[in-house]
């Protein structure tokens, strides 16, 4: 298991410094690579780019969080802010052992799980208003489908570890809704859990050319005891930074090859 996150730590800190070598001297920013920093020349900080009808424009270049909840999902929350567990999910959370972490077993991330892997935005159109836009992520492939042509949520779902997601824009804000999760998935690497009850809405704000902002409401009356509100933030990678891929399948083991440890 050790040279397996070694390998990981390899392909976490190689999207990030792609164009390093090349690229002018600039700041240390806080890439949420392993708890690493890289440095890099500071993102773009001119006006937010927009499509031609004015809408704006989130599919230009790949995103790096500088600020996620994947370690722990309390820390976006505000100051002074504590998670409003239920009794019941914090007994579950106690029990769960890293071996237990679905990650471990090359399952999805789920939503708002985020990692240090950059990840994407594709749209469909861009000449005039997308029907669908698509979040791509270099943890193992995956993407999320967001409906943007005026759909509603189907009135039976069968529960999927992304949900379903419709969306439109608000502003210079892309607001995501989306139910139909299979609640398995976790929060953090603590285990904080999930429900199929869960409804999550996000925005994500383009506050500029460089820097990004995703403010989300999760409202899950089976974890949680009222809904709650957390904050996470991205910057613009350099120009010439792509992903790369990344393999990992079901059922690889978890641990030594005598079994999980």
């Amino acid at each position: 298991m050790r040279m397996l996150f070694v390998g990981v730590g390899i392909i976490v800190l190689a999207a990030p410094v792609v164009a390093q070598s090349t690229a002018p001297k600039g700041v240390l920013g806080p890439v949420d690579a392993l708890g690493q920093e890289v440095r890099r020349p500071p993102a773009p900080s001119g006006p937010t780019p927009r499509l031609p009808d004015g809408t704006i424009d989130l599919g230009d270049g790949i995103w790096v969080f500088t600020r996620s909840f994947g370690p722990d999902i309390s820390v976006g929350l505000k100051s002074g802010e504590v998670l409003p567990l239920l009794p019941s999910a914090q007994a579950l959370m106690a029990s769960r052992k890293p071996a237990d972490d679905p990650v471990n077993w090359c399952l999805p991330l789920g939503v708002l799980r985020y990692s240090p892997y950059p990840f994407r935005f594709i749209q469909n159109y861009t000449h005039r208003k997308p029907t669908h836009m698509y979040i791509l992520s270099e943890w193992m492939g995956s993407f999320r489908q967001i409906f943007l042509d005026g759909r509603r949520h189907p009135p039976e779902l069968d529960p999927t570890w992304f949900g379903h997601s419709t969306g439109w824009y608000e502003n210079d804000a892309l607001v995501i809704d989306t139910v139909g999760f299979n609640g398995r998935g976790w929060y953090d690497r603590r285990g904080t859990p999930q429900t199929e009850r869960l409804h999550t809405v996000e925005r994500w704000t383009r506050v500029n050319a460089g820097s990004l902002v995703q403010e989300v409401t999760i409202d899950d009356p089976g974890a949680f005891s009222r809904p709650f509100t957390v904050t996470s933030s991205a910057r613009l990678s350099q120009p010439g930074d792509e992903f790369i891929e990344y393999v990992c399948q079901e059922n690889n083991q978890y641990g030594l090859a005598s079994g999980v440890r």
